[in-house]
């Protein structure tokens, strides 16, 4: 058969969110009847039958909405099969007694950019460039964006066609049915899946991966099978059976600047009016998250197993819900920390667990799995591999610009109420750029130029970096006296009429679900 007319055949190792949304974005690229391609295309996912999904309540970034709407899938298709409401901000608790002692409060927001948002971010800047100097000035970044809100006023994000703004928005979601909803329209644009447990993995002479070898239940038992293909992707999780294991990438573990391994979880019932915003309230020894769904509220309590025990943070967790005298049971959870040194080796793409992890704290684990995808999708237009050591570059930069940013949440910490925290504090086992950004930051210079500078700006930008700075109250004592006639742009600017202003065109988000 000529090359040409032989369909290219992608093998997925692994379903889950990751699996299925790679092969979701394959099959809308290259198998649905529009798609133009120099050759035909077979996608086969492969899943071992007996790996439990997890399900927990799971959080996105506005880069999710964007991968429904270029499916075509509405919200209100998707979002209640998944049990999913909306999310527009992450509010953080008891992360910095600093702020709360300079009457900054003992929480901040930092809510995602919107379109609006363009009239009130220079406001923000400058604002918190004066704070800096030590001017008495309105920070507080919810102010500043209009999700915070659309937050505060338990808004959804859509507005009435006589609002003609751009908004993002995120979403909370069952990440187990997340899964099983994005299995069942891959299936329908023609992805092939094989319920497999595989057993060895067959190389190449030139070390490439050939085939997978495994187990299929058959009439008369288990059966071998070998499955070739021309491209594997490794969606194995944490093992990472096909990069890691059989190509001996090395993995780069983030251990020395991000200390959590560990996590415990516990659902509590659902909300009767569910809030629009992940609530991440710091612990002795970690942090908690509470992630708001329509048939539960999902807990957990990601942690470091090398300061605090496992039935310790169970118990934490549980004073904090007050569960101690329920029989609700609590899972345990490890997590390895860091990302592979290449995700995409010889004619294998490692995406999800098997690629790295960066704790959830800013929910940013499907937004690395999709934005690799359309990347890779990209790249091996012509299946060939030119592009291939760029794509490692780009996406290995990602990853570390997105570590450093939840790095400098616990860097910048100002508690120190057990050893972890002030560990925290302590660390010096920063990256440069992320040196190069607190140093300009503390010198009262340009944040938005720094990241241009660097070329990170695409990854957590000049906004969500004043969030987190203004929030835990990154500031000089306020010069005393305070002196005269000194401007404060969120009064002069009136934004917080704007954005009253702008809330009319919004509705409560259980009279906008559509069921």
């Amino acid at each position: 058969m000529d090359q040409k007319t032989q369909p290219f055949h992608f093998v997925i190792l692994g379903g889950g969110t990751a699996g299925w949304m790679a092969a979701l974005l394959f099959a809308h690229k290259w198998l649905k009847p529009a798609a133009q391609q120099t050759r035909p295309v077979q996608i086969t996912l492969l899943e071992a039958p007996d790996i439990g999904i997890i399900g927990v309540g799971e959080g996105s970034t506005p880069s999710l909405k964007r991968f429904f709407q270029q499916l075509g899938i509405a919200d209100s298709e998707w979002m209640p099969a998944c049990q999913a409401t909306y999310k527009t901000n992450i509010r953080f608790v008891n992360w910095s007694p600093a702020a709360q002692a300079m009457g900054l409060g003992s929480d901040y927001s930092h809510p995602f950019i919107s379109q609006p948002d363009l009239h009130s971010e220079t406001a923000f800047y400058s604002n918190c460039f004066k704070r800096r100097l030590g001017l008495a000035v309105e920070t507080a970044p919810e102010k500043f964006l209009l999700n915070g809100y659309l937050a505060a006023e338990m808004l959804a994000p859509l507005p009435s066609a006589n609002f003609p703004f751009r908004i993002e928005y995120g979403y909370h979601f069952d990440s187990g049915l997340l899964g099983q909803f994005l299995k069942q329209k891959a299936l329908a644009l023609g992805v092939q899946y094989q319920a497999m447990t595989v057993t060895q993995v067959n190389q190449l002479p030139d070390g490439r991966i050939g085939s997978l070898s495994g187990e299929i239940a058959g009439a008369e038992g288990k059966v071998i099978q070998s499955v070739s293909a021309d491209f594997f992707v490794d969606c194995s999780g944490f093992r990472g059976s096909l990069l890691q294991q059989t190509l001996q990438v090395p993995f780069e573990s983030f251990a020395s600047n991000l200390f959590n391994d560990a996590a415990v979880v516990l659902p509590t019932d659902a909300f009767a009016i569910p809030p629009l915003e992940t609530r991440a309230t710091a612990l002795s020894h970690g942090w908690a998250w509470q992630i708001p769904l329509r048939h539960r509220t999902g807990n957990g309590y990601v942690y470091s197993s090398a300061f605090l025990s496992k039935d310790a943070a169970e118990l934490e967790l549980r004073q904090h819900l007050g569960l101690l005298d329920t029989e609700v049971s609590a899972r345990h959870l490890q997590m390895k920390v860091g990302q592979v040194s290449r995700c995409w080796e010889k004619n294998c793409l490692a995406l999800g667990l098997a690629q790295g992890f960066i704790e959830p704290l800013e929910a940013t684990a499907l937004h690395l799995v999709q934005s690799s995808v359309e990347q890779f999708i990209d790249a091996f237009a012509d299946f060939s591999a030119k592009g291939q050591a760029e794509f490692n570059r780009q996406v290995h930069q990602r990853f570390e610009a997105v570590r450093d940013y939840i790095v400098a949440h616990y860097k910048l910490s100002t508690r120190s109420d057990s050893h972890y925290w002030r560990a925290n504090s302590a660390n010096l086992q920063l990256s440069e750029s992320l040196w190069q950004i607190l140093d300009v930051w503390f010198r009262q210079g340009d944040l938005a130029n720094e990241l241009s500078r660097q070329q990170i700006d695409s990854h957590f930008g000049a906004t969500s970096w004043h969030c987190l700075l203004a929030g835990y109250g990154v500031f000089p004592p306020l010069r005393q006296p305070q002196p005269a006639g000194v401007s404060d742009a969120f009064t002069e600017l009136q934004l917080a009429a704007f954005f009253q202003g702008c809330c009319l065109n919004f509705q409560p988000q259980h009279l906008q679900w559509r069921t």
